[in-house]
C-alpha cells in the first residue's frame, strides 16, 4: 500500500473516540455511512477537515489519539470518510488495534517528525517499506507488526488471513484420520 496525499492536521491531544464518532451513531453494525458523522459534535474539527479541500487520505492527530471507550466505530468512521492513515506520536492501544484490524494504518512518529507535519503538507506513505516521506523534508520509518502489515497489504482481516491458509489447515486436520 502506497499513499500520497496532503495531510489534515488536528493538533489537539487526547481526542477520544466519542469525539471521533459520538455515541448516538453507534447503533449501526454497517460501516457504510459513518464517515458522514465523523467529528459530528466538533464543528472546529469538521472545519479543519473541510479546509483541506476534501480528499485527504492522511489525518495528523495530537498525542494519545483514540483514547476513551473501545468503540470500533471510530476507525470505521475515519476509513469511511476516506482516511487511509492516521499519524500521531501515540495512540490509545485498543484504538490502534481496532485501526489495524480494519485496514486503517496508525503511524507512530517521534515529536520532531510530527512537528514537521503542517496543515496541507504532502506526504507519501509506503507500507511495504514502513516509510513516511514528507515533501521537502525527511523520510522516516515507522513500526508495525508483521501480521498487521501483511493483512493491510493483502486487504485481509483476521478471518481472511486464516482462510488464506485453508488448504494447510485441512491437510493438518486430515493427518489424524
Amino acid at each position: 500500500m502506497k499513499i500520497s496525499s496532503r495531510v489534515v492536521v488536528i493538533p489537539q491531544e487526547n481526542i477520544d473516540t466519542d469525539q471521533i464518532i459520538p455515541a448516538r451513531f453507534l447503533k449501526v453494525t454497517d460501516k457504510a455511512g459513518l464517515g458522514a458523522n465523523l467529528f459530528a459534535d466538533r464543528p472546529d474539527f469538521r472545519a479543519l477537515i473541510g479546509l483541506s479541500g476534501g480528499g485527504s487520505q492522511v489525518l495528523v492527530a495530537g498525542n494519545n489519539f483514540g483514547c476513551g471507550s473501545s468503540r470500533e466505530h471510530a476507525p470505521w468512521a475515519l476509513a469511511d470518510f476516506g482516511f487511509k492513515a492516521v499519524i500521531s506520536t501515540s495512540f490509545a492501544d485498543i484504538f490502534r488495534q481496532n485501526c489495524l484490524k480494519n485496514g486503517l494504518l496508525p503511524i507512530i512518529v517521534d515529536a520532531r517528525t510530527h512537528a514537521r507535519l503542517k496543515p496541507g503538507a504532502s506526504v507519501t506513505i509506503d507500507l511495504a517499506f514502513q516509510s513516511l516521506s514528507i515533501a521537502g523534508g525527511p523520510t522516516v520509518t515507522f513500526p508495525i507488526d508483521s501480521f498487521s502489515k501483511t493483512c493491510i497489504l493483502e486487504g485481509l482481516d483476521e478471518i481472511g488471513y486464516i482462510l488464506m491458509h485453508d488448504s494447510a489447515i485441512a491437510a493438518f486436520e486430515n493427518r489424524g484420520n
